[in-house]
């Protein structure tokens, strides 16, 4: 799977390259990893925010996190912020290129990374931001067991995001929505709006 994702990928790598966000001032830009596990179904490594952050507090996201002054790069970025949270080192990481920039309801401007690591690697939760480390076959979102459709206003765009339900955790939003760009664009799955499940507008 991890070779035809990375056939597939390559088809759109440059474009990306080129169109990644450039300092030296990247205030109100954010980066995260959407990290693979290297093996034949490679899992999605997510993370449940803690209870007590003063912001998606309890949600499941993506490790990652704001560019700070002393990043050179978005890419720097992402996996500082993952061995922030979830004690993963950046040479771990094999980083295949960025994913295409989000903006966030909070007009927070996020590029993902899209990346391979070892399928044994241990991962820690850092207790002051994380509840806890868990993860998701890809083989589980390409059968799009969406719970629901969560329609969401950005930039006066309407956009219909699918959330899903894996053990208990609730994968909606932000972090959903890499996933389904990815899913999408990359690898060419036709996830596109159902009748079968309930539509939930978010402000």
């Amino acid at each position: 799977m991890l070779n035809f994702i990375e056939q597939k990928f390559s088809a759109v790598k440059d474009q990306l390259v080129a169109r990644v966000p450039q300092g030296p001032n990247l205030h109100g830009h954010a980066a995260v990893l959407l990290a693979l596990t290297d093996e034949p179904d490679p899992q999605v490594i997510l993370t449940l925010r803690s209870q007590q952050l003063s912001s998606h507090s309890g949600e499941v996201s993506l490790p990652g996190g704001r560019w700070d002054e002393s990043d050179p790069s978005l890419e720097y970025t992402a996996l500082r912020e993952t061995h922030e949270e979830i004690g993963l080192p950046a040479e771990d990481v094999r980083i295949l290129g960025p994913l295409w920039t989000r903006t966030t309801r909070w007009q927070v401007e996020v590029t993902p990374w899209l990346g391979v690591v070892p399928a044994d690697a241990p991962l820690t939760p850092n207790p002051g931001e994380l509840d806890a480390i868990f993860r998701v076959p890809l083989s589980f979102f390409l059968d799009d067991p969406r719970i629901r459709t969560d329609r969401i206003t950005i930039d006066q765009r309407r956009i219909y995001l699918p959330a899903y339900e894996y053990e208990g955790y609730e994968i909606w939003g932000f972090t959903a929505g890499v996933l389904t760009e990815f899913l999408m664009r990359v690898l060419d799955v036709p996830i596109g709006r159902r009748d079968d499940v309930p539509v939930r507008a978010l402000s």
